[in-house]
């Protein structure tokens, strides 16, 4: 008995190492399958970028996409259309040639003889200067889908024996700008940033204004959030709550929490509103006119992220830590809150990240769980994995690179004072669009940040030859396990937060990163000391 169990266990062991081995080999087989793709997909792309390089323009590759899919009947169709335009176009040209040349005969037999007609030439000149006028107007007018340029300009030079009949005539290249989208339900967003003018591109530059507020009509309607469990934010809620009932006659909506405590303190505050499920919070920005939030940046996080879509304007009283998005400090409320409710004021557009979970077993990228929306930033970090973060990291169609360290961040401008700069990033105005790709704790020495542009579309996906899975977390909540086939698609949200300013954005910002971080803090030279020589 006992030998048939030693043979019966060697039996089991020979089997287990067979499966073992088919199970590595499987798993190689994927990790090289996989490799494969992307390979062949990243081959594929440059051999079309090459493609498209060298055929010129769009109508070629149009029309050669066409060829190969047309069958011979269809291209000898197309070449029984085309020969005869070909032909009346040589036709013509040909005309042309022959009238040129007799004319030239005829000012040469004029100039030798000595009667040229001058009112002749005058006429033809003057029918030349219309036809080119009339197709002038011909080529501007085509500006229905683009914008087109196209300007004569005259050289005013004139020969001491002759003045209209040498002027130059300069044409500019005609050009068209058009805006494209990753098809119908691509997030890419049209924005008006090219104006034209006599045939020169200029940018409307809209981000370098200073953004304002006017109120049309008056406020009605506040919603005030606070940081929990902090005395000195229920005292000055309260405080605020009766001066804005009484003094401003506004609607004030609190959490219910909020409003728990306020009846507790009296019941007088029964005229406070609130809402009773999750349900009622979605239709909240059509009764809100103004968000007050009492406590630090988490504060405005919280409010940003109750709002799934348009977002009221935010005035946010510093009562935290840092306070880069709190520029109002609550010993003042009542001048600053009179100021923002009479108007006009300066807000800053904070934008937001569209972030969503594409599972390996989905259909298609649009296949999607609950979107997210971030104000700072989503990280993609390994966990409690010990193993290296393997993430593959797409900007719309465009392989960038293979992230292998402890995690990625990708950040709004509004967050690069937060996580990214701790990571390393720039620090970025808020009112700049953009998205900030940084890495966390790269094992490479050449890993720097990236800022890439507000309209592309990054794809962070977990390849199949990971050793372990990522976790993907929304302005540090809500985690989401990400494995292996499993992507994140980020890209820039339509609605943004717009946060009340104190000064204007830029002054706010400055202050902000001098008062919080204690940006570039240093002690000045004295001015006695060794000077350069006087030249």
């Amino acid at each position: 008995m006992d030998e048939h169990l030693i043979e019966f266990s060697e039996a089991l062991r020979t089997v287990a190492k067979a499966l073992r081995r088919a199970a590595e080999g499987k798993a190689s087989a994927q990790a090289e399958a996989a490799e494969w793709k992307r390979r062949y997909e990243l081959e594929r792309t440059r051999n079309i970028q090459m493609e498209q390089k060298v055929s010129g323009n769009n109508n070629c590759e149009m029309l050669r996409h066409w060829w190969i899919r047309s069958s011979l009947d269809n291209a000898m169709d197309m070449l029984r259309i085309m020969l005869p335009c070909l032909f009346f176009w040589e036709v013509g040209k040909e005309q042309n040639k022959r009238i040129a040349e007799a004319r030239m005969a005829e000012q040469f037999s004029a100039e030798k003889n000595g009667d040229l007609d001058c009112e002749r030439v005058k006429n033809s000149d003057n029918q030349s200067m219309l036809q080119n006028e009339s197709n002038e107007h011909s080529e501007t007018g085509c500006m229905k889908h683009g914008i087109w340029s196209h300007e004569v300009l005259r050289d005013r030079e004139s020969d001491s024996n002759s003045n209209a009949d040498r002027n130059k005539i300069m044409r500019k290249a005609s050009f068209k700008l058009s805006w494209w989208c990753n098809g119908e339900n691509g997030d890419q967003h049209k924005h008006d940033i090219v104006s034209f003018e006599r045939g020169n591109i200029t940018t409307a530059e809209r981000s370098s204004k200073q953004i304002s507020l006017k109120w049309e009509s008056d406020p009605q309607t506040v919603l005030i959030l606070t940081k929990p469990n902090s005395v000195s934010v229920r005292i000055l809620c309260v405080q605020m709550v009766r001066w804005l009932r009484e003094r401003k006659k506004l609607n004030v909506y609190v959490e219910p929490r909020v409003k728990v405590e306020l009846l507790a303190e009296s019941s007088n505050f029964s005229y406070v509103q609130t809402w009773k499920d999750d349900s009622e919070i979605s239709h909240l920005h059509m009764k809100v006119d103004l968000v007050i939030t009492l406590g630090g940046d988490g504060t405005v996080l919280w409010a940003a992220s109750m709002f799934k879509g348009p977002v009221p304007p935010i005035v946010p009283f510093s009562l935290g830590s840092l306070g880069f998005m709190t520029p109002f400090h609550s010993e003042h409320f009542k001048d600053c809150l009179d100021s923002v409710l009479r108007g006009p004021i300066s807000i800053t557009l904070r934008h937001r990240l569209l972030c969503r979970v594409v599972r390996d077993a989905a259909k298609n990228e649009y296949e999607t769980e609950e979107p997210f929306l971030v104000l700072n930033e989503v990280t993609i970090d390994r966990g409690i994995s010990s193993y290296l973060t393997n993430l593959e990291c797409y900007c719309d169609n465009s392989f960038v690179t293979c992230v292998q360290g402890d995690g990625l961040i990708l950040s709004t401008t509004s967050g690069s004072t937060a996580y990214s700069l701790a990571a390393g990033g720039s620090m970025v105005h808020p009112q700049v669009p953009g998205i900030l790709f940084t890495p966390i704790c790269p094992h490479s020495l050449s890993f720097r940040p990236l800022i890439l542009p507000e309209h592309v579309t990054v794809r962070i996906m977990v390849p199949f030859n990971s050793r372990s899975p990522a976790w993907a977390s929304f302005d540090g909540k809500d985690r989401k396990l990400l494995a292996a086939g499993d992507a994140l698609l980020c890209s820039m949200a339509p609605w943004p937060v717009p946060t009340a300013c104190q000064v204007d954005s830029t002054n706010d910002f400055l202050r902000s990163i001098h008062d919080g971080l204690h940006w570039n803090l240093r002690k000045t030279q004295s001015f006695d000391g060794p000077r350069d020589r006087d030249l």
